[in-house]
């Protein structure tokens, strides 16, 4: 009797100690397995930190964000997903700090009356100003120039639709050369100010001609006189007003700021909130539609590469309660004219 209860005994410790084993180990696997991930993550967007430290304090932001995209997606009553991104090793306040317009530009501007497409009737039930060939392909900014990418992308798609050429323009002059208003390079811009420069300017070089370099650079006065297009005028779209917005988007693609503090992840659908109407970013809408499931959508494209959202695109609800549109969308849209 007295083996049989130490052998017991025993095998019951045994148990005891291999559940334990088991259970530090499938701890060290799961640790292991996000280290791994976040060392794949450094080697495919080309991340170097300076030390051990900063690379550890990344570490644990990168997993309390893959954590956050997981919870997210496993709610499955979304109409939008989350995915890891480029973004995935920063807090949402250091995302945030990246996205500046100019605010107090367009608070002065709202009211500005004049409309091109006022008295446009019939519009598409869906549109893809990419389809027409009149967008370049989705670029990477490299610091706070969101209004020279947006600006720059409205521009190119004029130019198509009047010329029949699709060209790709310079971000980098803008950047170098558009400083004497309330544009200020890599820092923060306005786009309507951008149309104003290429309009004093009478035209705007080429990507070829001026390239992009992503840092505040001198002006190239003459690369910036080798212009490649121009333009006559801009006009804004009439403030909260989507049934306008619908208008001018119909016709031409249209620059527009956004609310873009939870875009951070977005990875595709038809984004529906939350955010709020604190505008910070510029996007070009190309278009619009319906998802399958029934959502009304604005089609913007973006300037944070290709591995942002639907291949550097976002889907974002159409026709909201609120007039400011989703996200501010709608508050101060505008487009040139060439």
């Amino acid at each position: 009797m007295a083996f049989k209860n130490v052998f017991h005994c025993t095998l019951l410790a045994l148990l005891l100690i291999g559940l334990w084993a088991f259970n530090c180990n499938a701890r060290d696997l799961k640790y292991d397995s996000m280290h791994e991930r976040h060392g794949q993550w450094m080697a495919r967007y080309g991340k170097v930190y300076k030390d051990n430290y900063e690379k550890e304090l990344r570490y644990k932001i990168f997993e309390q964000n893959v954590k956050f995209i997981e919870a997210f997606n496993s709610e499955g009553n979304k109409s939008y997903k989350l995915g890891v991104n480029q973004f995935a090793d920063l807090t949402s306040e250091e995302f945030q700090a990246k996205n500046k317009i100019k605010r107090d530009v367009f608070s002065k501007k709202l009211g500005k009356s004049t409309f091109k497409y006022e008295h446009v009737t019939q519009v598409p039930d869906a549109l893809d100003w990419r389809q027409e060939g009149a967008v370049t392909p989705v670029k990477a900014q490299a610091c706070d120039d969101c209004w020279a990418f947006t600006a720059v992308a409205a521009i190119e798609g004029i130019t198509k639709l009047t010329t029949g050429t699709l060209i790709d323009l310079s971000e980098q002059e803008l950047i170098d050369c558009d400083t004497n208003g309330e544009d200020h390079g890599c820092r923060e811009g306005v786009m309507d100010q951008a149309f104003e420069f290429v309009m004093e300017n009478k035209g705007i070089a080429s990507e070829a001609t001026y390239p992009y370099r992503g840092v505040d650079g001198i002006c190239n006065s003459n690369a910036s006189s080798q212009h490649a297009a121009s333009i006559k005028g801009y006009e804004d779209v009439p403030a909260n007003n989507e049934t306008a917005l619908l208008l001018a988007v119909a016709n031409q693609p249209v620059a527009v700021v956004v609310d873009s503090k939870t875009f951070q992840f977005y990875k595709g659908g038809v984004f529906t909130g939350p955010c709020g109407i604190n505008f910070d970013h510029g996007f070009l809408f190309v278009g619009y539609g319906v998802s399958d499931n029934g959502i009304k959508y604005w089609l913007a494209k973006n300037s944070w590469g290709t591995t942002w959202g639907e291949q550097g695109y976002m889907r974002i609800q159409r026709d909201v309660a609120a007039k400011e549109g989703m996200c501010s969308i709608a508050m101060v849209p505008s487009y040139p004219i060439a």
